[in-house]
């Protein structure tokens, strides 16, 4: 693990796998729409969402994905996760008060570039409501160390060359 609590690249391995879950607020959906300036009536109006084939509101995929990358981010690889990419396949709605559980697992390691390829999945209740495959860049101590051998090695040079001045 890094020094702020996440997975290395060294240290993962195909088939590790975290989850976490998250229930969708009605206050979650009306701040997401306001952050996104998505404002469809099919997530904030009852009444118009009611006439849709959902047959009432439902939470917007994105916001849903979001347990996705809080995952990545909190979990694993961890603290230190860049994001580069996310396919998602919206399966079910996702609805006001619904408990999202949302699993990754690694799947393909790719060292060189310290890249990973996720599986992800949320569940509701069981029931596959989005799933796709991410690719993130984690942490790499081998990297930190060349980082902190290459700047000691920078701040040698400079401390002979303004010795020879």
């Amino acid at each position: 693990m890094n020094e702020i609590g996440g997975y290395d690249i060294e240290d993962l391995e195909a088939g590790m796998s975290a989850t976490f879950a998250k229930t969708i607020t009605e206050t979650d959906i009306l701040f997401f729409a306001a952050a996104s300036g998505d404002n469809n009536a099919v997530h904030i109006n009852e009444e118009f969402a009611r006439t849709t084939p959902f047959k009432g509101r439902i939470a917007h995929g994105m916001l849903t994905a979001g347990v996705i990358s809080a995952t990545l981010a909190g979990h694993l690889p961890g603290p230190g996760t860049v994001y580069l990419g996310q396919n998602l396949r919206f399966k079910a709605p996702v609805r006001p008060g619904d408990t999202v559980h949302a699993t990754v697992a690694v799947k393909e390691l790719q060292p060189e570039k310290s890249r990973v390829v996720m599986s992800t999945v949320c569940t509701v209740g069981g029931k596959v409501v989005i799933d796709g495959e991410a690719v993130v860049m984690a942490t790499s101590r081998a990297r930190r160390l060349a980082e902190r051998v290459a700047s000691a090695e920078l701040s040698a040079i400079m401390s002979q060359s303004s010795e020879a001045s």
